[in-house]
C-alpha cells in the first residue's frame, strides 16, 4: 500500500484527489455520509477495483462536494464513531475477508474537518464485506457476481501477479528510495561494486526488480525490494508484520518470556544478523571428549539456518497480521511460517523445491542463504542425525507450518513417535542419496552397540507396522534386509 503518511502529507493527496474531472473506480467521494455497512461496501468495492485497474490504493473521501469537489467539511469523526460498543475501524476489518489494508485519515483543510479512507488494492482473492463482494462500475457500487466478466478479469488479474510485483510504496523520490533501502548490502551481497552515481544505483535496484518507475520521474517500491532490503520494515505499513520475531522462553512452555526482539530490517540484509542472534541466545551442552571438554550448541547452526530461511521463503505474505517466528525453549526450538505447505509435510525431504515466491527464494538463492536444489531439509535431517538430537518435527496449523528440533535425549528418553519419526525419516534421507536404511546404519544413527542390533531392529518394526517404510526386497534374509520409505514403492 504505502509507507506510513506524515499529516503534512495529506492536504497534497486530498488536492491530487479533487483534480480528478469525475468520481473514478477507485475514487468516491462523500459529503457526511458515513454509514457503517455502506463504508464496508466501498472498501470492498474501491479494493476489487483497484486491483482490476492496477492502483495501489483506491481512496473514500468526505468533506467535498460531489459535483465540483469544493471542500465543505464533514461531521464524520472515525475516532469516535462506533458500531454497538466495537471501534469502526475493528468491526470493518473483522468482517472484511480477506483482512485487507486501510487507514482513516482526520485532518482539516480550509479550516473544515476532512477525512480521507485509503484501501490497499484487493490480493489473491476479491474482497467481501459481510461475505458479499463489490465492485465498482464507472462511478456506481455493484455486487460482484452480477457481472462475471469483471470478476473473470479480477481472477486473472490475482493469477499474474505475484506478491513480490505488487507495490509496498509508490511515488517515492529517489533520494527516499535510498533513504528506506539498504542499498550498500544489495551489493555487498551479490559481491558487485557500488555504482558511484545515484542513477547507477537505481538502476541497478530497478533491473533487479527491488523498485520500478513511478510518475513524475519517482519511483515505486516494490514488495520484493522492501521485504529484502528495507532498513526498518516497520517504515513499510503492510510489510510491518513479516518482520522475524525471536522469542525465548523459561521451561518448557510459553508461560513466562525471557526475551522477545523484532527483525528490523529486511530478510536480506538483516539475515546473517538474525542467525547470531537466534544462536547467541541457545543453551549449549557439555560434550566430554578425550581428556578435553568442549561446549557446543543445542542445535546445529546449519539446520538453523536451513530452517529460518525455508519459514522466510514460502510463507504467504498475504496473510495479514502474522510473520515468521523463531520460538526457543529449554528442550526445543520452533521456526513457524504463515502459510501451509505446497507439498505434503512427510515429502519435504525428497520433494522437489515449491516456492510461492519465487522472486524471493531466486535472490536468497544468489546471496547464499539457501541453494537452488531442494536439499535444505534434507541438511536439516543429516544435521540431527549427526548430533544425535531427535528427528525434527514438521506439522502444519490451520494457517501456518512448524519444523520443531529437538534438544538431545538419550535413545531410552524417547517416546515412541520419536523413534518411528527417526527412522522414517533416516530411510528418507538414505533414499534420496542413493542408497538403503539397514540394520546397520540405523544402529550408527542413535548411536547403538553392535551387541544391541535387537534394538535397532525392535525400531524397524515398529515403523514397519506404522507403514512409514517398507522392505527393499521381502525374500532377502533377515542380515540382509534393506527398508525404503513407503512411498518409494
Amino acid at each position: 500500500m504505502s509507507i506510513d503518511r506524515p499529516e503534512s502529507a495529506l492536504p497534497g493527496i486530498l488536492n491530487e484527489l479533487r483534480k480528478l474531472p469525475r468520481e473514478t473506480e477507485w475514487v468516491e467521494f462523500k459529503h457526511n455520509n458515513a454509514e457503517p455497512d455502506e463504508i464496508g461496501e466501498y472498501l470492498s468495492a474501491l479494493a476489487n477495483a483497484a486491483a482490476l485497474i492496477g492502483k495501489v490504493s483506491a481512496w473514500l473521501v468526505w468533506g467535498l462536494d460531489n459535483g465540483t469537489h469544493e471542500i465543505i467539511g464533514t461531521t464524520f469523526n472515525p475516532a469516535s464513531t462506533k458500531v454497538g460498543n466495537e471501534e469502526l475501524e475493528s468491526w470493518l476489518l473483522r468482517l472484511l475477508s480477506p483482512k485487507i489494508n486501510f487507514r482513516l485519515y482526520a485532518f482539516e483543510a480550509k479550516d473544515k474537518p476532512v477525512v480521507l479512507l485509503e484501501i490497499g488494492a484487493a490480493f489473491r482473492h476479491p474482497v467481501q464485506f459481510k461475505g458479499t463482494e463489490y465492485i465498482r462500475i464507472g462511478s456506481y457500487k455493484k455486487r460482484l457476481k452480477d457481472f462475471p466478466e469483471k470478476e473473470r478479469e479480477l481472477w486473472r488479474v490475482f493469477d499474474r501477479t505475484p506478491f513480490e510485483k505488487e507495490i509496498a510504496a509508490e511515488s517515492v523520490a529517489a533520494e527516499e528510495v535510498l533513504k528506506l533501502l539498504d542499498y550498500p548490502a544489495y551489493f555487498d551481497l551479490l559481491s558487485l561494486p557500488l555504482p558511484e552515481g545515484r542513477e547507477g544505483i537505481l538502476a541497478a535496484l530497478a533491473a533487479d526488480d527491488m523498485i520500478a518507475p513511478g510518475k513524475g520521474g519517482k519511483w515505486d517500491i516494490t514488495n520484493l525490494g522492501a521485504v529484502l532490503l528495507a532498513k526498518r520494515l516497520a517504515d513499510f505499513r503492510t510489510l510491518a508484520r513479516k518482520a522475524v520475531r525471536v522469542v525465548q522462553y523459561k521451561g518448557a512452555g510459553r508461560v513466562e518470556t525471557i526475551r522477545e526482539q523484532v527483525g528490523a530490517n529486511g530478510y536480506a540484509a538483516g539475515f546473517e544478523g538474525l542467525i547470531g542472534s537466534v544462536t547467541n541466545l541457545l543453551p549449549s551442552n557439555e560434550v566430554i571428549g578425550q581428556a578435553l571438554r568442549r561446549q557446543v550448541p543445542m542445535f546445529p547452526e546449519l539446520a538453523i539456518r536451513e530452517l529460518v530461511a525455508n519459514a522466510i521463503i514460502h510463507q504467504d505474505f498475504h496473510l495479514t497480521g502474522t510473520g515468521p517466528m523463531v520460538e526457543i525453549f529449554a528442550d526445543r526450538m520452533e521456526i513457524t511460517n504463515p502459510g501451509l505447505p505446497l507439498v505434503q509435510t512427510d515429502r519435504f525431504l525428497d520433494s522437489p523445491p515449491r516456492s510461492r515466491n519465487e522472486a524471493l527464494a531466486s535472490f536468497m538463492r544468489r546471496i547464499g542463504v539457501c541453494e537452488e536444489r531442494g536439499s535444505g531439509v534434507d541438511k536439516v535431517v543429516s544435521q540431527t542425525e549427526l548430533y544425535q538430537l531427535p528427528a525434527p518435527l514438521f506439522e502444519t496449523t490451520d494457517e501456518h507450518t512448524r519444523a520443531v528440533l529437538f534438544a538431545h535425549r538419550e535413545l531410552k528418553e524417547m517416546d515412541k513417535a520419536d523413534r518411528i519419526r527417526a527412522c522414517y525419516l533416516h530411510a528418507c534421507l538414505r533414499y534420496v542419496q542413493r542408497d538403503y536404511m539397514t540394520n546397520t546404519t540405523l544402529r550408527e544413527r542413535f548411536g547403538i552397540d553392535e551387541k544391541n542390533s535387537a534394538v535397532a531392529s525392535r525400531l524397524i518394526k515398529d515403523a514397519l507396522d506404522a507403514g512409514l517404510i517398507v522392505p527393499y526386497d521381502e525374500k532377502a534374509g533377515r542380515k540382509y534386509m534393506k527398508y525404503l520409505p513407503g512411498w518409494a514403492r
